[in-house]
């Protein structure tokens, strides 16, 4: 629900606000008081684009602010989706610099026009003789049908469902490109793992094989070195333990006489014993190594191998080969199970669909039903708005598959005299007959339907009398469910205002203002009688509003 309205710097307004009734709100006003001014201030809180030639004063800048209650409203995921703070009192904003620069502000925080555009959408209803306006829309119509069937509840339970399918099918088309590919794809994996498990690869083998690769090719150096060693250890005649023997036995009768002597006779002793045990373990190797060509070879070819595996899977070790061998061994198992997952999603999508085609059969029964009582309603209350000829159907024809809202294509067909013949109202209706058309289908649906503020300009134009004071009936009773600010011409539509907004011009300080005034009891009747007869009004024309208004 729209609160209020600031205006600030805009046209030939200065500064106004205006508070809103919750129900009905009539503006009426001299011609070029400003009234379709207050309509372009409503455009840029829509989110349409602004303009500097719209500033009063080009040196400063023109803020437009509406406040809304979204009390009633559900746009919480609006906010939620948009990352935008939430609260039932919403503000809107726009501000057009002297620069030519335009803002637009949420709850003072920044958005884009095209969010402001789609949030607006959710607030306000702008209905103006010429527009393309949602009753043309499929869409629309199909939701009005609906609303008034009472079908929310099947809706919901059927688009749930229908989400689930449309997610199953897409998961279902994956499979089948998969189970299509998977051939080639399978034959690929097989041969790699093929490859790795004929390499009977474990996981120490690699650095097991370098090492003794690295002993065999230094194995003749190796030898040469040790031989050495043992020919000099105690092979020679003159070898070191030969030497520290005869050194031991040497200081052996002396080795009481100090402590000194016996120490280095304790140490020539150990020398000896380890020199011997050194000797004894280079003879042991000596004899252990044996040069082998093949055994090189054969080393080398295992380790190539390895190297090339690991090159061709992008890879630094045997532990990697063999992780990878049984990712393929998975991937091998999992192709076998692709069919039986198929047919597994195929049946649960057959079973959704049926679910679906039931409840989209309910849907299509329940419309069916409304279709016609709707059409006679409107047909009512078109011929009470000078429309007696005027005739809507609801064309109602089955679609060959399911879609998110059911199986069916709905379309308003209308013709508005005698003899003519059925077509889309966008095709036949002229923008008077829209705009009865509009206000009839809202007038039916308002108790059943979440309708924004709807605002009508002018609506009412080129009926008087009786015909006007019927559509003033029908605007009142809509605005019992709904919030509708209606612009006017029609004294017998303005008489059935909650809330009589005035509209004027006043030269002030060498400049022309719009100013706005909600009207008194006294001060409306001043107004309905002018508006019925001319300025001063004459005494039977304050009878006349004066009936107006009882009536």
């Amino acid at each position: 629900m729209l609160t209020t309205l600031s205006i600030k710097n805009y046209a030939i307004i200065e500064s106004l606000i205006i508070d809103f009734d919750k129900r009905l709100n009539i503006i009426t006003g001299e011609t070029g008081a400003g009234k379709s001014i207050l309509l372009g201030a409503m455009g840029l809180i829509m989110g349409k684009r602004a303009d500097t030639k719209s500033l009063l004063n080009e040196e400063n800048k023109c803020i437009v602010e509406a406040s809304f209650s979204l009390r009633k409203k559900k746009l919480k995921p609006f906010f939620k989706k948009h990352d935008l703070d939430y609260d039932e009192e919403l503000i809107i904003r726009r501000e057009i610099a002297p620069s030519g620069k335009s803002r637009a502000f949420v709850n003072d925080t920044p958005v884009k026009l095209k969010l402001l555009q789609e949030l607006s959408a959710n607030l306000i209803d702008l209905h103006q003789q010429f527009d393309n306006l949602d009753i043309h829309n499929d869409k629309f119509q199909l939701e009005l049908i609906d609303a008034l069937a009472g079908n929310e509840g099947t809706l919901s339970k059927y688009r749930g469902i229908y989400k689930a399918f449309k997610s199953n099918k897409i998961i279902l088309n994956d499979l089948i490109e998969r189970s299509q590919n998977a051939s080639k794809e399978s034959d690929f994996i097989r041969f790699q793992l093929a490859e790795l498990t004929e390499a009977s690869l474990t996981s120490n083998e690699q650095s097991s094989l370098e090492e003794e690769q690295k002993k065999l090719q230094s194995a003749e150096d190796i030898k040469s070195g040790i031989n050495t060693a043992t020919l000099l250890l105690h092979e020679n005649d003159d070898s070191i333990l030969s030497q520290l023997k005869t050194i031991r036995n040497n200081l052996e009768p002396f080795q009481t006489m100090s402590e000194a002597l016996k120490r280095v006779f304790e140490q020539v002793k150990n020398a000896i014993f380890e020199l011997d045990d050194a000797a004894s373990t280079c003879t042991g190797i000596r004899d252990d190594i044996e040069y082998s060509p093949e055994r090189i070879n054969e080393i080398q070819n295992r380790l190539d191998l390895i190297y090339k595996l690991q090159k061709k899977h992008h890879v630094d070790s045997v532990a990697e080969l063999i992780n990878l061998e049984q990712n393929f061994s998975a991937q091998l198992k999992g192709f076998g199970d692709i069919s039986e997952t198929i047919t597994a999603k195929q049946l649960e999508i057959e079973k959704q669909q049926a679910q679906l085609e039931k409840i989209a059969a309910q849907l299509s029964k329940e419309r069916k039903i409304q279709g016609p009582k709707f059409s006679k309603k409107v047909e009512k209350l078109l011929s009470e708005l000078g429309m007696p000829n005027a005739k809507l159907t609801v064309d109602i024809k089955d679609l060959e598959a399911i879609n998110a809202a059911g199986n069916d294509k709905i379309e308003f067909l209308f013709k508005a005299n005698k003899g003519g013949k059925f077509q889309a109202i966008r095709d036949v209706a002229s923008g008077g007959e829209i705009a009865r058309l509009n206000l009839s289908t809202k007038s039916i649906v308002a108790g059943a339907m979440d309708l924004p503020t709807l605002i009508f300009d002018e609506i009412d134009t080129g009926i008087s009398g009786d015909v006007a004071l019927k559509m003033g009936g029908i605007i009142k009773n809509l605005a019992n469910k709904h919030q509708v600010i209606s612009i006017t011409h029609s004294p017998q539509v303005a008489s059935h205002a909650d809330a009589h907004i005035f509209v004027f011009k006043k030269d002030e300080k060498g400049q022309t203002n719009t100013h706005v005034k909600v009207l008194s009891e006294k001060e409306r009747i001043k107004e309905l009688a002018t508006m019925l007869s001319k300025k001063p009004p004459s005494d039977s024309a304050i009878e006349n509003a004066k009936e107006l208004l009882n009536g």
